[in-house]
Formats: C-alpha cells, structure tokens, sequence
C-alpha cells in the first residue's frame, strides 16, 4: 500500500549530488571543476550585472536621447462620445464631476481628467475636468451645457 511514509522518487529519476573539492581520490578535487586561475576559479568571484567579458556593454553603446519632464501632467482622456453613452444610461444626471466619472468606472480616484471633443453630445450638462479641449468646450457650450475647469 502506498502512503507518505514509503513514497520514493521514480527509479533512475534522480541523480546524487557531484562532490567537489574532496582531494584527488574523487576525481573532483584540485580545480574543482573550475578550470586554472582567473577571477572566475577564486572563491567570492561575483560578475558584474551587464559585464560582457570586456566588450563594451550595451547600456554604454546605445545612446542616450530625451528626457522625461519633471512637471509632466498626466491626463486621463474622456471623449465626448462616452459622456453621450453615460447620459443614454443616466439620463437624469445634470452635472458630471470627476466622482461621477469614478462611479461609472471611466477613471480613477486620483486620476486627473481631460475631455476631448471626438463624438457628440446632445444633452446640456455641466461638466468638471481638469482640462479641456476647445472642441469639446464649443460642443458642450453648443448643446447648452457648462465646461467647469476644476
């Protein structure tokens, strides 16, 4: 009967450990596998991360180019067209704040809000953003809403 205490690994499934560094008689003493001299048969020999045996590495032969702004604004971008298709499922809301836009799962708590103008809107509704663009201002203001800048 088969249980945990007599469970053994499939025959020929494992190998014994190789051991090293035991004098000549074992046939693994001496070197040690390790070759003659250099860093690399010397106890504590740790490569460099990126090291290439000498050859220029390549984070040294690629280039450089940019840089990333420190004052960058990241804006989560709503179109139009999806504040149309969330007033054809609420159309009751007469304001649409950033909450409102967390609610519906557009974005998220902290994300900072930018409407574009692609798409419709036909309802009048006053919208808070963070940003807009000045398409999606005229459509707003056309259909006779309101375009708050937070």
């Amino acid at each position: 009967m088969l249980n945990l205490s007599n469970l053994q690994p499939a025959a020929g499934s494992t190998k014994s450990k190789k051991i090293i560094g035991r004098g000549e008689g074992s046939t693994r003493g001496g070197t040690s596998t390790r070759g003659h001299k250099g860093a690399k048969s010397r106890s504590g020999y740790k490569r460099k991360s990126g090291f290439e045996g000498g050859q220029m590495p390549l984070q040294r032969r690629v280039p450089k180019f940019g840089f990333k702004s420190l004052n960058r604004v990241e804006y989560k971008a709503i179109n139009l067209d999806a504040l149309t298709s969330l007033l054809d499922k609420d159309a009751s809301a007469t304001t649409m704040d950033a909450a409102y836009f967390v609610a519906n799962g557009l974005v998220s708590k902290n994300a900072k809000i930018k409407v574009l103008g692609r798409g419709e809107i036909a309802k009048a509704v006053e919208v808070h953003a963070h940003a807009f663009s000045k398409s999606a201002v005229e459509a707003i203001e056309k259909a006779g809403g309101k375009a708050v800048t937070l």
